[in-house]
């Protein structure tokens, strides 16, 4: 691990697959390491793989088996911007149907637990309009959706 800072994501057993899941869903995301435990700890023993190193969208961090004492939740999440509804979409229903669910205001949680916000540009640029009625009907468009639809989005911010 080079990164002087890693987000680390605590799972109960699956990092490995997580990891996989994450690098074949989003661009600049790969596995690398994968470490063996040494011996038997509380959640595993030795063998068992204790941590993968792995990447998202080129963000470094670190899967740990650590077992069942945490659980992941919406205090933490990736953001993830993407360019278009294509994207969305796609990214959207690649986590909610692999065993994740849907949310509110383009969030999601993949099978793990682990929050996603799918983000279009478009929402984050209608929300940020100088006209402040336009910012609040797009946020108001989008405080109705799970999913963020661009072109409701745009459609509010124009009134």
């Amino acid at each position: 691990m080079t990164a002087k800072n890693t987000i680390c994501l605590w799972f109960d057993g699956a990092a490995l697959e997580a990891a996989n899941f994450y690098a074949a869903t989003f661009p600049d995301s790969s596995v690398g390491a994968v470490h063996f435990a040494p011996g038997d700890y509380p959640s595993g023993k030795q063998g068992d793989v204790l941590t993968v190193e792995f990447t998202v969208m080129g963000i470094p961090c670190l899967g740990l088996n650590g077992g069942s004492t945490f659980r992941h939740n919406e205090a933490f999440s990736f953001q993830i911007a993407t360019d278009d509804q294509s994207e969305t979409d796609r990214l959207w229903h690649v986590i909610v149907s692999n065993g994740g669910q849907e949310s509110a205001c383009g969030w999601c949680k993949d099978k793990w637990g682990v929050s996603w916000q799918i983000t279009p540009r478009a929402l984050i640029a209608a929300i940020s309009d100088p006209d402040p009625a336009a910012a609040k009907r797009a946020f108001e468009a989008m405080m109705q959706m799970r999913k963020i639809d661009i072109a409701k989005i745009e459609a509010a911010r124009r009134g």
